[in-house]
């Protein structure tokens, strides 16, 4: 930032430099467009890659699908990467695209303020300084503000604590007895690893997630190379996984009653792996498979078979300074509690205050309206803001880094929209958006997403995370921008 405290200027601001931000970085100057600043809150890039260094943290989408397609990466070594892998494929593309020098660490935007009569951002920062932009491109992400569950008790624990996306690498748990609050996609890969340290592990499960094979297997030097010399069979081997993919989102986005095979398939699965009736009747979800996010992995359930491992399906009632109880009075001893409880998705935008035309509010229009935008990327009143990962992007059967490839594109287009009109902003129209959402909603109603209580619902109910058709649909959606559905105009200070 500056030394002397005056606002900088670019025209184009992108928050996050994770997948997104980094997207968009990577096709701003594709598009011959060198004047931006990518702001990251952290001291490194990464964003959900870099924070989740927890043991097993993989991703649970096949490595050549999630990648970016101008970008593809023959020395993956395994069919789904770890961690390590994922975090320095980033930091490479960073480095191939000469995208350091647009970088900014330790830079955490709480505000952004659009003004009418420059037709300019000014964004806040927590150092106390600002940021002053034409457009802004929020590529924040959903999974990096961990949730913490509210127990009675809690501050009485005398042992230790932490989130699975804060993980205490300097915390041994050999011989410890472990307690794990939930099972959701972080705690199905790193339960495991946990199992085979501790002494005891108790795993406090709130629902049964649905656990399907983990068809993972090395890659190895030979098809590395192959892939190196032939980027074509790359390509190939990479359509045949998207398509094999969005066929498998069929019961998730035509019928539900087509979730029936992949279903056969999970408790084909849990039966193999599990021979205790008792154990496979409690990790049996009792809600239809694809309500929550459907979780991969081949030691899961063999981890939660062992001695020494028990799940506890019981609600916890409060936390001692010793261990936890539950509502049926039993005490399990703890010396440690690693929460696997996931990410405060709605939080993703909401943290910054955000302020639009005519002071309209982010967080309170979204609170009377629902989180939602124009293709999940443009909200009426927030004028040249742009969405990555917006609402009603997410995915339950493919590579969400597809479409952080498609919402990059359209900003760019939308970009090159403004320029040919000479405008110096553009604005989603009301009618567009509202249209949209209801298409959207009413999707949604009565699919698969509707059967349960998941972290794709806010607090009334409704689903603002997931995209209910084929990733290829959205394709098509965002592939040109329709400029009628915007207005476009100049500053008043041109004017």
């Amino acid at each position: 930032m500056t030394t002397d405290r005056q606002p900088a200027e670019y025209r184009v601001a992108v928050i996050g430099a994770g997948f997104a931000g980094i997207a968009m970085g990577i096709k701003l100057l594709a598009a011959g467009i060198d004047d931006f600043v990518i702001l990251e809150k952290s001291d490194d890039l990464g964003g959900t890659w870099r924070d989740n260094t927890y043991p097993g943290c993989a991703c649970d989408v096949p490595s050549h699908l999630y990648s970016y397609s101008f970008r593809p990466n023959p020395r993956w070594s395994r069919m789904f990467s770890a961690q390590p892998e994922i975090w320095a494929y980033l930091r490479d593309c960073v480095e191939a695209y000469g995208l350091t020098r647009h970088l900014q660490y330790g830079v955490e935007v709480v505000g952004a303020d659009y003004d009418d009569r420059t037709a300019q951002w000014t964004l806040a920062t927590a150092a106390g300084d600002t940021v002053r932009a034409r457009v802004v491109v929020a590529g924040v992400g959903a999974l990096h503000e961990p949730r913490y569950p509210r127990l009675p008790g809690m501050a009485s624990f005398r042992g230790t604590t932490f989130h699975s996306a804060r993980w205490d690498h300097q915390h041994d748990l050999t011989g410890e007895r472990v307690a794990v609050i939930g099972t959701g996609a972080s705690a199905v890969q790193f339960i495991p690893h946990v199992a085979d340290r501790a002494a005891r592990l108790d795993v406090y499960q709130r629902s049964a997630p649905w656990v399907i094979p983990r068809p993972d297997r090395p890659i190895g030097t030979r098809e590395q190379r192959w892939h190196a010399r032939v980027p074509l069979t790359q390509r190939m081997f990479r359509n045949a996984i998207f398509w094999a993919l969005e066929l498998r989102g069929v019961g998730f986005t035509v019928h539900p009653r087509l979730m029936r095979r992949m279903e056969a398939t999970a408790r084909r699965h849990l039966d193999r792996q599990v021979d205790d009736a008792a154990l496979r009747a409690r990790l049996t979800p009792d809600y239809p498979m694809g309500c929550k996010r459907v979780l991969v992995s081949d030691d899961y359930y063999p981890a939660l078979a062992r001695a020494g491992v028990e799940v506890v399906p019981d609600r916890i009632r409060e936390v001692t300074p010793t261990g936890l109880v539950t509502a049926d009075g039993t005490m399990r001893p703890a010396d440690t509690i690693v929460f696997g409880t996931g990410f405060r998705v709605s939080a993703s935008l909401t943290r910054m205050a955000i302020r639009g035309r005519d002071g309209r509010v982010l967080t309170e229009h979204w609170r009377r309206v629902g989180a939602s935008a124009h293709l999940g990327i443009t909200v009426p009143g927030f004028p040249n803001l742009f969405l990555l990962s917006g609402p009603n992007t997410g995915l339950g059967h493919s590579s969400l880094v597809f479409m952080i490839e498609q919402q990059a594109d359209y900003v760019v287009r939308a970009l090159a929209a403004m320029r040919g009109r000479r405008a110096d902003w553009m604005a989603v129209r009301e009618g567009p958006q509202r249209r949209f959402d209801d298409r959207v909603q009413a999707r949604l109603s009565g699919s698969v997403w509707s059967g349960c209580r998941s972290w794709y619902l806010d607090e009334s109910g409704r689903n603002f995370a997931i995209w209910p058709y084929f990733t290829w649909q959205y394709w098509l959606a965002t592939r040109r921008v329709r400029v009628r559905d915007f207005e476009f105009g100049v500053s008043a200070r041109v004017r």
